[in-house]
């Protein structure tokens, strides 16, 4: 008898990593794809299929640098991007940044993971928002840290609860996440909420995580606020940001961190962050080259370079009122970012949770969209979605979910 075969399986450490925006129904979505049929995906942020594209001299700094960008870079990034960055954040009043403290990647997702690895040891609890940009929750999963989720309010515009935060805050805890503007709600959090948030690091001596990846995506009436402005000297704060979405070029993964603050208590913790950054050798090279080009834009020419005509803001506007439209939706206006997060009152709907009203949705209407608990949201009684396509389309496909939800009323 030959002897039977194992199974290769994957690692344990993957048991709670999901990552719901490009999960199992993404895999229906193809299916129903090949089959021949039209998806609607309005599951990603991805902005260059649905004609969003980026400034021409933003791409033409890249495509004038592609011989030099052969080679490989340092593994923090090229100098001149690094520098770029520190005088950006030095432009907006941050503490003064060494550019030895700054690191580029590909995209904010790969630092949140790198950091988190030099961050975490096993059963550290590291403070996430619920929602939440749900690499953070994986990447502390991943690293053996415990996340620790933290309850956004629905009810206050969805700005994190200050005394939920400071509840949750023990003495395994080793670092605070904050996402602002935030995705997937659409969030700006008020001076005040980054104020507290800073001072609860101050108080605790936590590290400040702050995702600030959407924070020129903020509309008219509302002021995105540095995290590390309020951090100051005395709290260390990694503030992850990037060319991605405010400046349309997802594909390029340009990506940063840039530390602030106590440095000088954190030699060791630079040390394993740069030890990380060697063994990934660098990050893309021809995608830094955009970084001096976006970051040299003034700001007066900034808001025609992330939102011509506030395009962007009038569908995620619109796309809002008419999610509220529909009984048994509500849906908080997003003060900024790309998305809608709305939610669909459980007891009108015969749904057995938001992964069966998700992939109903799909099945039906060919639309996708994300389940709320893919975001880390404790109830399975929300969904977001991408407000990409021009208008008349959304408009369309929110008639279509509207349609889908009279179907399933109890």
């Amino acid at each position: 008898m030959p002897q039977k075969q194992k199974q290769f399986a994957q690692s344990t450490r993957l048991a709670d990593v999901t990552y719901d925006v490009r999960g199992p129904i993404l895999l229906e979505a193809a299916r129903l794809e090949a089959e021949g049929h039209d998806i609607l995906r309005l599951n990603l942020g991805n902005m260059y299929p649905f004609g969003l594209t980026a400034r021409e001299d933003i791409v033409d700094a890249v495509a004038a640098s592609i011989e030099p960008a052969e080679a490989y870079s340092d593994s923090k990034g090229i100098l001149p991007a690094r520098q770029a960055v520190a005088d950006y954040y030095a432009s907006c009043g941050l503490p003064a940044i060494d550019v030895d403290h700054i690191f580029l990647g590909n995209g904010v997702s790969e630092l949140i993971t790198l950091a988190l690895q030099a961050i975490v040891n096993p059963g550290d609890e590291i403070l996430v928002p619920a929602p939440d940009y749900p690499t953070w929750t994986g990447a502390v999963n991943l690293t053996g840290g415990v996340p620790v989720h933290y309850l956004a309010d629905e009810a206050n515009d969805w700005n994190p609860s200050l005394d939920d935060i400071a509840a949750k805050i023990t003495d395994r805890t080793k670092a605070l996440v904050l996402i602002n503007p935030n995705n997937p709600t659409g969030a700006v959090y008020s001076e005040d909420t980054v104020r507290g948030m800073a001072e609860l690091a101050r108080r605790h001596d936590l590290i400040l995580l702050s995702d600030e990846i959407y924070e020129h995506l903020v509309f008219e009436g509302a002021t995105h606020h540095h995290a590390a402005r309020h951090a100051g000297d005395d709290v260390l704060c990694m503030t992850f940001g990037g060319l991605s979405k405010s400046f349309r070029v997802c594909g390029f993964r340009a990506g940063w961190l840039a530390i602030s603050g106590p440095t000088e208590r954190a030699g060791d913790l630079l040390e394993g962050i740069g030890l990380l950054s060697n063994m990934r050798v660098c990050p893309n090279v021809p995608g830094q080259y955009a970084i001096p080009a976006a970051l040299a834009i003034g700001a007066d020419e900034l808001p025609d370079v992330v939102d011509p005509g506030r395009s962007i803001e009038r569908r995620v506007t619109a796309s809002a009122e008419l999610l509220e439209e529909i009984d048994g939706v509500s849906c908080v206006v997003p003060k900024g970012a790309l998305y809608c997060f709305a939610r669909f009152e459980p007891s009108a709907f015969d749904f057995a949770g938001d992964d069966d009203f998700a992939l109903g949705l799909l099945r039906d209407e060919h639309i996708l969209v994300t389940r709320g608990t893919g975001f880390n949201w404790p109830n399975p009684d929300h969904f977001r979605i991408a407000c990409l396509p021009h208008m008349g389309t959304l408009a369309g496909a929110i008639a279509k979910i509207g349609d889908f939800l009279d179907r399933h009323r109890v």
